[in-house]
């Protein structure tokens, strides 16, 4: 089942469309996001109209996604190994020059203030939890259980953990005074600035192909959320929505990305927390009878709520995860106390 299916079966065949929709349009919003990086990064190094070449890379992106899922594993068995290699060779080569003790002593970037481990607890979860939270349209295609394991665990655990690693790194051994990551203040920048053509040249593709994986995965997400939605074909969808991306990345979208990752921590993560619930531990095997369920709603609205306080006057703790958690209680308290025993059994 993909995730709509299983959102019905959560929140109703009618009020799976509030947690479908959310996540298809958020997903659709980090499509915007890495188009519009794309199109800055290539547009900053090589001096290019901006506009035009976020259409270009936006339109490619469009492509991948159209293909299917089999668009997506073209893309991913070229992005995954190439970020992987490049990825471990810019954190050696810039510790290499600048030494591992420039790293642990890195007291970060001049002028930025602090951050508490809270928020940057809540900036690394939230980089994948839209998507993260709707891996079983991906997973659906896996041949069996161990494969869809295995795909999800090379994904989140350790993908995520080398890209945080690499980024820190090669942040902390060059220690940029304001550093400008949507500029030449990452892995694109630093291969370019080796002024190597085989190294640019190769740094052009990885970029393409790093960004547009993630892009065509987010496009694909929003695609197949919306078509459900709208009773269309995921193909038309993904052409229509990807178009409204290229026009909202086109207006620098990537300046509110801080906010972005906010908003993502306070309202994602409870809905993976009462699928969790619901689906593993108080209704194994159930199916969609019912056209509205009110609990996932309330227990989702109570987790939302308290991690925007927390946001607010609780920085230095995790709104992403005080959103799980709250939102995980409050529907296996309510959900316990409200429903027939019967709907307890396997």
């Amino acid at each position: 089942m993909n995730f709509a299916l299983i959102a019905s079966i959560v929140f109703g065949r009618k009020g799976y469309v509030f947690s479908s929709g959310l996540l298809s349009t958020l997903l659709l919003g980090w499509y915007a996001v890495q188009t519009g990086i794309t199109g800055n990064l290539i547009s900053s190094t090589y001096h290019l109209n901006y506009v035009l070449m976020t259409v270009i890379a936006g339109v490619l992106y469009i492509a991948i996604t159209f293909v299917g899922v089999r668009g997506l594993h073209y893309i991913g068995l070229v992005s995954v190994p190439l970020f992987v290699v490049l990825g471990v060779w810019v954190a050696g080569d810039s510790v290499a020059n600048h030494g591992w003790a420039a790293v642990m002593s890195y007291a970060g970037a001049d002028g930025k203030g602090s951050m508490s481990m809270g928020i940057g607890l809540t900036i690394v979860l939230t980089l994948f939890v839209d998507a993260g939270t709707v891996t079983a349209d991906f997973n659906r295609w896996a041949k069996d259980l161990k494969g869809s394991l295995i795909s999800t665990f090379s994904a989140f655990p350790f993908a995520n953990l080398v890209a945080m690693l690499v980024g820190g790194i090669m942040t902390a051994a060059l220690a940029t005074p304001n550093a400008n990551p949507f500029g030449a203040d990452n892995m694109f920048g630093y291969m370019n600035d080796k002024q190597l053509v085989w190294l640019s040249v190769l740094a052009f593709i990885f970029l393409y192909c790093n960004l547009g994986s993630v892009c065509s995965h987010c496009l694909y997400n929003a695609a197949t959320g919306w078509s459900r939605i709208l009773g269309s074909h995921m193909r038309i969808l993904a052409i229509a929505l990807g178009i409204v991306g290229i026009i909202v990345a086109a207006g620098n979208v990537w300046a509110f990305f801080i906010q972005w990752l906010t908003l993502l921590g306070i309202l994602v993560p409870p809905i993976g927390a009462i699928i969790l619930v619901d689906q593993y531990l108080l209704r194994v095997n159930s199916e969609a009878t019912a056209e509205w369920r009110i609990v996932p709603f309330i227990a989702w609205a109570a987790g939302s709520v308290v991690a925007f306080f927390v946001s607010d006057y609780a920085p230095e703790y995790s709104t992403a995860i005080a959103a799980f958690i709250v939102a995980g209680v409050v529907y296996g308290v309510l959900q316990s106390v409200t429903a027939p025993k019967t709907q307890y059994a396997a």
